[in-house]
């Protein structure tokens, strides 16, 4: 019997553009910060823009592998008080691959008591710090999808057969997408050095796991639903990502009051409504849009986009998202997830 049949190429069943949404956010937010939120900002957009390479690596090895599979992306798990957050989940004919994504900088040793310690150096001097280990936080991420998916059977055989099973079907793993990383984990105990490797072993991983695995393969019918039934526990959210910056703006008073008033956040200059009647009902629609939208997303209505941005829209008069992506302040996420509606205000006038 072949290793696959039938199914082909890997599928990515589910899409994320979460982080990059973030960051485009968190880009938006420099012009409205103090000194010290600026600073903090730019360093979260550094993490964040660590962690958006990182697993885009992991995403170049799995849509190259040429291994029948269905993958999401950014799958979110919620139950009762818990929450995880699975990087990637890999389906294939006979086992789940649960991956927790760390793009680190420094190396990274393993020691035998299953401690993760990572050596920096910067002008010569060598730094060493503990860090969190991302197993104990993948295993937590595991433990959420058992008990989700054994307390959704029907009865307590289900119930018993899922849970007995669970962990010889789901294989947790943790990707080291950084290529510069060196990982050496020659003392660490066998069943921890199992559970961490680079990107571009992630492939290989996956094929000798799926060898090792005496499971009965899934016909292709059998494959998809199971990748549906992953993405049925996946629960949208609605997340502010720019809270924690509250109380860094800059005159926070009139900020709040951005609804009404024409003040420009980086200038802060009194923006003049346009002279044009035809262009002052599209002020007004936009200018509308961007409340709608802010109060449904439980945001504030400058991160849709701010007064300076919707002057530009209006100077510029963009009637495609390719255009609308020229505009300053409208990045790939921003237009993906809010150009249909922009550019139909404006064809409109």
């Amino acid at each position: 019997m072949k290793l696959f049949n039938k199914m082909k190429e890997p599928v990515f069943f589910k899409e994320s553009n979460n982080a990059e949404e973030q960051l485009e956010k968190l880009k938006d937010l420099k012009p409205t910060l103090n000194a010290e939120g600026i600073k903090m900002l730019k360093r979260d957009i550094k993490f964040l823009e660590y962690g958006i390479a990182g697993e885009k690596n992991i995403r170049f090895e799995l849509e190259n592998s040429h291994i029948p599979m269905y993958i999401l992306h950014d799958l979110y798990l919620e139950e009762d008080d818990l929450s995880a957050q699975i990087d990637y989940l890999v389906v294939t004919k006979k086992l789940t691959f649960i991956i927790e994504c760390k793009n680190l900088y420094g190396n990274i040793d393993i020691n035998n008591a299953g401690d993760f310690v990572r050596t920096t150096e910067y002008k010569g001097v060598k730094k060493k710090e503990g860090i969190y280990s991302p197993i104990t936080q993948n295993q937590r991420h595991m433990d959420l999808l058992k008990k989700i998916r054994v307390e959704s059977k029907n009865n307590v055989l289900t119930k018993f057969i899922s849970e007995r099973y669970f962990d010889e079907f789901n294989i947790p793993v943790v990707v080291l997408a950084n290529p510069k990383t060196v990982l050496n984990a020659k003392y660490a105990k066998k069943e921890v050095k199992d559970k961490v490797i680079r990107a571009d072993q992630l492939v290989r991983y996956i094929k000798e796991a799926y060898k090792r695995s005496d499971s009965a393969v899934l016909s292709d019918k059998e494959l998809l639903d199971r990748a549906q039934s992953y993405l049925d526990l996946h629960k949208e959210r609605i997340k502010d990502y720019t809270k924690k910056y509250e109380p860094y703006t800059l005159n926070s008073d009139k900020q709040e009051t951005d609804d009404t008033d024409h003040l420009d956040m980086k200038t802060k200059t009194t923006i003049n409504e346009p002279s044009s009647a035809k262009k002052k009902d599209l002020y007004e629609e936009l200018k509308e849009f961007r409340l709608s939208r802010s109060r449904s997303e439980n945001i504030k209505a400058y991160y849709i986009f701010s007064n300076k941005q919707l002057t530009a829209l209006i100077d510029k008069m963009p009637k495609s998202k390719e255009e609308l992506q020229s505009v300053n302040g409208f990045g790939k996420a921003k237009v993906e997830k809010y150009g249909d509606e922009i550019v139909n205000i404006i064809q409109k006038h």
